[in-house]
């Protein structure tokens, strides 16, 4: 086992240390090799780095703009915190009221401050993050002055409501109805849509999401950061105070991650005398109570990525309770840390894992469930090794390298069509 993922580190760390070669994209036409520099007008409720998943992907290709050939003006609501390049235009925000982690942008206080500032940067393509109040007004302003619009799929909001509502069922459904009319209304009017896996694509085409305007565009990782060769036993013997199995859940703390399902899960592993350490990395509005009712796990807050590396690569099976994720950016940092994943099936995340090859699959709400599976992985050494090399190797091609180099060839080609329209 050693030899073989020693090798696919070393094949990973070779593919993505490969810089990034910008080609023109062809789509079947004429190849189209920019003349000027594109201007990209992106439009991101939040832009606080490392604040989730979905801000963790838009640095990524932020990180990766090419130093010629594109210029970026950013619209947001919360802006960056740390030394940033890029021109920032800011608008007043409020705290969404069943998220107080989260501030949504709100435009119409700011509307002539960002029109003028628009107009003067006049965008060849517009990038809108999500259907937010800032995104409609994003979306608007392209549609009226014909620029081209790409969007990312990141938050699946849809499955919030059943969080959010929980103590007022009654306006789940109504609720979800004016969601979906959402999602059909902002993603119909752009013209592309990145997706991250074939089951939310087909989410949102039952939702009337057109399927001509959305693209598969999955997530990558990055092996510098996460792979197994940054396993540290005294690091985690430190954190943990023991030699126990560790048994790790990663993610924001927040009642959409099915956090009571987790709350489930560490009952059992109490109630049943299981001898491991129940790990908890990451934060949010539900951490205080996460607190008191798993008395004995052991939280560690909120990790920079070196950290988190060596978490993920010390612990030996990582849980996820969530079934409200586009994609699920942990459960691959997880895969390419080498610890095995005992995730729900649902959502998009459930697409990243082959059940009994890269990982396990259970019943979303079945604490009993992921017992089994853990029972099985902590007992079962050579399946577990089986798994780990399994999605080591899944992990191994998705780069983010590939990835941007592909948003900014379609950002080209977007740009493209917009300077033949004028």
């Amino acid at each position: 086992m050693e030899n073989s993922l020693d090798t696919a580190i070393i094949e990973k760390e070779t593919l993505s240390k490969a810089p990034v070669q910008l080609e023109p994209l062809t789509n079947g036409r004429t190849t189209y090799q920019p003349k000027q520099t594109v201007k990209v007008a992106f439009f991101a409720d939040i832009l606080t780095k490392d604040f989730d998943g979905a801000i963790k992907t838009m640095y990524q290709l932020i990180e990766r703009i090419p130093a010629r050939g594109f210029e970026y003006s950013f619209y947001t609501g919360t802006p960056p915190k740390h030394p940033f390049k890029h021109s920032v235009v800011r608008t007043p925000a409020v705290r969404v009221p069943f998220n107080i982690s989260y501030k949504m942008a709100v435009p119409r206080f700011n509307k002539i401050k960002l029109w003028l500032s628009l107009s003067k940067f006049n965008p060849d393509v517009v990038h809108i993050t999500t259907p937010s109040a800032l995104g409609f007004f994003g979306l608007n302003y392209a549609k009226r002055n014909n620029k081209p619009v790409l969007s990312i799929y990141h938050t699946h909001f849809i499955s919030y409501m059943k969080y959010y509502f929980k103590y007022v069922p009654f306006f789940i459904k109504p609720v979800e109805s004016l969601v979906r009319k959402m999602y059909k209304s902002f993603y119909n009017r752009c013209d592309a849509v990145y997706v991250p896996t074939v089951k939310i694509m087909e989410e949102l085409e039952e939702y009337g999401v057109s399927r001509n305007v959305m693209k598969l565009w999955q997530r990558g990782i990055d092996s510098h950061v996460f792979n197994p060769s940054k396993r540290d036993v005294r690091f985690i013997r430190k954190l943990t105070g023991n030699h126990k199995p560790n048994i790790l859940f990663a993610s924001r703390l927040v009642w959409e991650k099915n956090v009571e399902t987790l709350f489930g899960i560490y009952d059992e592993i109490e109630a049943q005398g299981i001898d491991v350490n129940f790990v908890i990395a990451g934060n949010g509005v539900a951490e205080d109570i996460a607190k008191q009712r798993m008395k004995n796990a052991v939280f560690l807050g909120f990790l920079d990525h070196d950290d988190l590396a060596k978490v993920y690569a010390s612990c030996d099976v990582f849980v996820f309770t969530s079934i409200s994720e586009t994609h699920g950016n942990v459960v691959v940092e997880a895969m390419s840390s080498g610890c095995v994943p005992v995730i729900a099936r649902g959502g998009g995340s459930q697409a990243l894992v082959e059940d009994g090859v890269t990982g396990f699959l259970c019943e979303p709400d079945n604490p009993h469930d992921y017992i089994d599976k853990i029972n099985i992985l902590l007992s079962d050494k050579e399946l577990k090794g089986k798994m780990q090399r399994a999605g080591y190797e899944y992990a191994l091609p998705l780069s983010w390298d590939r990835l941007a180099k592909e948003y900014f060839n379609d950002i080209h080609a977007l740009a493209k069509e917009n300077f033949v329209k004028v």
